[in-house]
């Protein structure tokens, strides 16, 4: 299977999925990145970038597509859906996996509004969550317990972010087991990442 990941800054994906990436990884599925910007806005363009790569190389990701817009100064929705469209071309995808459309960052909900249009002949596309969503209620779960450690790991790589003071006191390591405990808990497991469905066609039967 072919796994697509849009996400509009570096970290993005890690801090939603990484914990189902890992298990993708380990069941040797084809994964890869598009990420819109090098998150300029957050901290220096360069450092975000080689976290990123780095990131990627621990959960072993084909290829990763820059698109090389600017953080908070994304172009009109149709210049992205037309790049999206080209790598969707290139990279064939079973899955996409996106940034939440509810969302207070207005990047996140660009991606998603574009995501979805370019996604639209794509048979399993889902939204997954970031610290700046809004309203999201997952109806889908992963169990991730037995790769929680791995996905701290793939967030600890991102020092740069990591580092900052959070107003709620807990710092990004810290956040990603706070949300995982309480998706678990919504899933029935200890630990779970949680996912909405904006199209899950059955082809299994």
């Amino acid at each position: 299977m072919n796994i697509l990941a849009l996400g509009a800054h570096p970290d993005d994906i890690e801090y939603g999925c990484g914990g189902t990436f890992l298990k993708f990884a380990r069941k040797g599925m084809n994964i890869f990145y598009l990420v819109l910007t090098k998150g300029e806005f957050g901290g220096d363009p360069e450092t975000r970038q080689r976290e990123q790569e780095e990131a990627m190389r621990l959960l072993g990701v084909k290829k990763i597509f820059w698109a090389g817009y600017t953080d908070t100064e994304l172009p009109k929705e149709r210049i992205i859906i037309t790049y999206i469209d080209k790598v969707i071309k290139d990279v064939k995808p079973d899955e996409v996996y996106v940034n939440y459309i509810d969302d207070i960052h207005q990047d996140h909900r660009t991606m998603a509004e574009c995501a979805l249009a370019a996604t639209r002949y794509i048979k399993k596309v889902f939204f997954y969550e970031d610290y700046t969503s809004n309203n999201f209620e997952p109806d889908i779960f992963v169990d991730i317990e037995d790769v929680l450690e791995e996905k701290k790991k793939l967030i600890q790589v991102y020092s740069s972010q990591v580092a900052k003071a959070y107003p709620t006191k807990l710092d990004m390591v810290e956040s990603v087991k706070a949300i995982a405990n309480f998706r678990g808990f919504q899933g029935k497991v200890k630990y779970a990442e949680g996912f909405k469905a904006f199209r899950f066609l059955r082809d299994d039967i």
